[in-house]
């Protein structure tokens, strides 16, 4: 017995080397027409809620071709070919912010977008160390915020990316982030 949906088909077309294109031919129901799906494919990517020895939250600002603008945006990066999650996350805390990470935890992995999206984002809450000597890789400011702050951020919608916008949910139901500083919305 065949279980459907099924794939009839498969290519995977290299679009640059952090990104593919993959083409799948999906025949949802015996004998009916398959269908063309296409997904992209990349290493998998993190999201770091650290909070600084003073209670603070680094948030970092940068140019985003894709949207066309600035963004405020948590620590986050995508993993090397062959390197852990943890490592990625300790390695992209430091680069973009120059916090070192005293302590990771694991929030989850989980699908950005199951519908064009094949790789997984990794959350993370870190206890930071005091600030190191480094700066900031180029082209990134960073801010340091209090929860009410990066809250306001987001009503503002000057804090949009909804993947790190989840991975502070994360925090708060594992814990480490009070989020009733967030508040409570009024129904529309």
């Amino acid at each position: 017995m065949i279980d459907w949906p099924k794939i009839k088909s498969r290519r995977t077309i290299a679009i640059s080397p952090w990104m593919k294109i993959i083409e799948r031919e999906v025949e949802f129901t015996e004998g009916a027409a398959p269908e063309l799906y296409h997904a992209v494919d990349q290493q998998d990517y993190i999201a770091i809620v650290a909070l600084t020895p003073e209670g603070r939250i680094p948030i970092v600002r940068q140019y985003r071709p894709a949207a066309e603008r600035f963004t405020w945006e948590l620590p986050a990066g995508m993993t090397e070919k062959g390197e852990r999650p943890a490592a990625t996350c300790r390695r992209e805390l430091l680069e973009e912010t120059g916090f070192p990470a005293l302590a990771v935890y694991e929030l989850g992995g989980f699908a950005p977008c199951t519908a064009r999206l094949s790789n997984q984002i990794h959350s993370f809450f870190v206890e930071c160390g005091p600030r190191s000597g480094a700066a900031p890789e180029a082209g990134i400011e960073v801010r340091l915020v209090t929860p009410v702050e990066l809250a306001a951020l987001i009503r503002s919608g000057d804090f949009t990316l909804q993947l790190h916008i989840g991975a502070i949910l994360l925090a708060g139901m594992a814990g480490y982030l009070d989020l009733t500083a967030f508040g409570a919305q009024k129904p529309l």
